[in-house]
């Protein structure tokens, strides 16, 4: 009977090349291995005249395919998520900007339209990581992992707004190595509360190590400024942080290779742990759910509407903070940065509730060190290509802050274990950090009364 039907759709296709004109060989066979594969469906009378009709016999089988193929991707990439259902309010942030220019209800609008772009952008990395490999996924995290950070930070610097710049991203670095890491621990604790949860000390003292460079790196500017120490009085302090910056992406570059290729083997066994105690990993194999292209376009279009959408919120901010009477300092550091980690926020959970805290630890510890010792310095060379004289100098109350915040997080993760408790304690340190920045007054810049 197969045989029968290969020779009846291989016959009747060759009669349409015929009438057609216009087939090769090579159409044919693809023809006919196509005719195989959908059975008896092309040996409808309908099918044949359809094939009859359309040049070479084998456009409406494609454009189907490809219709099929772009169905599959929009349903998996935007409707899979339930956190999708707030991707509208993004173009409603730009109609209210043109009808209105509300600036409180165009920022709010913005920032609820960035944050399923935001976790969606992580999730279009994810699945390309799986096709490039290990060291290129971990160069591709490192650059698109904390993008929405760094996008909002480049139009803010675009527009001069340097104090911006500085707070959000200490905003950021605050935020993952308090709250997403305080989450973590204290869901992670609730699920296994009978036990404590461990997660490799060598890795987490490698970044306790790095974010104390970057502490470092911004406490020297400040210093130099606040004790009137300088050479050359407002030149000085911009000469060491840019020469600082550039010392510290050369850092972070060799924390990569040294993560990826001389250190690799050591660090496979982390995510491994689940399994040596027993657990049944065969579900947690990294199977992609879309192809390598579809996630270079979706990771195209996150970023493009992610950068509209920075614009509009960037130039929101001002107005917001009058409107809403709300400092700018917590609109930076506390607001924008919960943006930018909700995807962070709910892998790290995720990952921690499934006893995989090593996972959990390279989200929120290794986001902080992304962006203490790349994100910073990159928008410190960005806005020195720019003209922008931003600075390592973060000020004296947001630079302690910080200092406080690396010591306290080293401290917990010195006994490579976590529980509830400590996850409560991290959370709960984070709150105060939000009431101190909602209390705090940033101070005029020099010169102005």
């Amino acid at each position: 009977m197969d045989q029968n039907l290969q020779v009846v759709g291989t016959q009747s296709q060759l009669e349409m090349g015929t009438v057609a004109q216009n087939g090769s060989p090579h159409e044919f066979e693809e023809q006919s291995l196509f005719s195989l594969e959908l059975g008896t469906q092309k040996m409808q009378p309908g099918h044949i005249s359809e094939y009859g009709s359309a040049p070479g016999g084998f456009q409406p089988g494609v454009s189907k395919m490809w219709r099929n193929v772009v169905y599959k991707s929009i349903k998996t990439v935007i409707f899979s998520n339930k956190l999708n259902v707030l991707i509208p309010f993004g173009p409603l942030a730009i109609l209210v900007h043109i009808l209105t220019g509300h600036n409180g209800l165009v920022f709010l609008l913005s920032l609820l339209g960035i944050i399923p772009l935001a976790e969606r952008l992580g999730y279009a990395t994810e699945q390309l990581a799986v096709y490039t490999g290990p060291t290129i996924g971990g160069l591709l995290n490192a650059t698109f992992g904390n993008a929405t950070e760094l996008i909002i930070a480049i139009y803010a610097l675009r527009h001069g707004m340097i104090r911006v710049v500085q707070l959000s991203l200490l905003g950021s670095i605050l935020s993952n190595m308090l709250l997403v890491l305080g989450c973590a621990f204290f869901c992670g604790g609730l699920v296994f509360y009978r036990k404590e949860q461990v997660f490799n000390k060598a890795t987490a003292t490698v970044n306790s190590g790095l974010l104390l460079m970057a502490v470092m790196g911004l406490l020297f500017p400040a210093v130099l400024h606040y004790t009137h120490t300088e050479v050359h009085y407002g030149k000085s302090e911009l000469a060491l942080s840019r020469f600082s910056s550039c010392i510290m992406l050369g850092v972070y570059a060799a924390y990569l290779f040294f993560q990826l290729k001389t250190q690799k083997d050591p660090y496979i066994p982390l995510s491994e742990e689940g399994s040596q105690n027993g657990e049944n990993d065969n579900d947690d194999d990294e199977t992609p759910e879309i192809s390598k292209w579809e996630s270079v376009f979706w990771l195209s279009i996150m970023t493009a509407w992610i950068s509209i959408l920075s614009e509009y919120l960037v130039d929101a901010i001002e107005g917001t903070s009058h409107t809403w009477n709300i400092p700018i300092s917590f609109i930076g550091v506390i607001l924008l940065p919960i943006v930018g980690n909700a995807a962070e926020h709910a892998g790290a959970i995720m990952f921690a509730m499934k006893d995989k805290l090593d996972i959990s630890l390279g989200v929120a510890i290794g986001s902080s060190t992304q962006i203490s010792m790349f994100g910073i310095p990159f928008c410190v060379v960005i806005g020195w290509i720019m003209g922008q004289p931003m600075d390592l100098n973060f000020k004296l109350f947001e630079t302690a802050t910080l200092f406080i915040t690396v010591i306290v997080v080293a401290f917990f993760l010195q006994e490579g274990s976590s529980n509830y408790f400590k996850g409560l304690m991290l959370i709960l340190c984070y709150v105060i950090v939000a009431a101190s920045f909602f209390v705090h007054e940033d101070p005029p810049p020099e010169g102005k009364p």
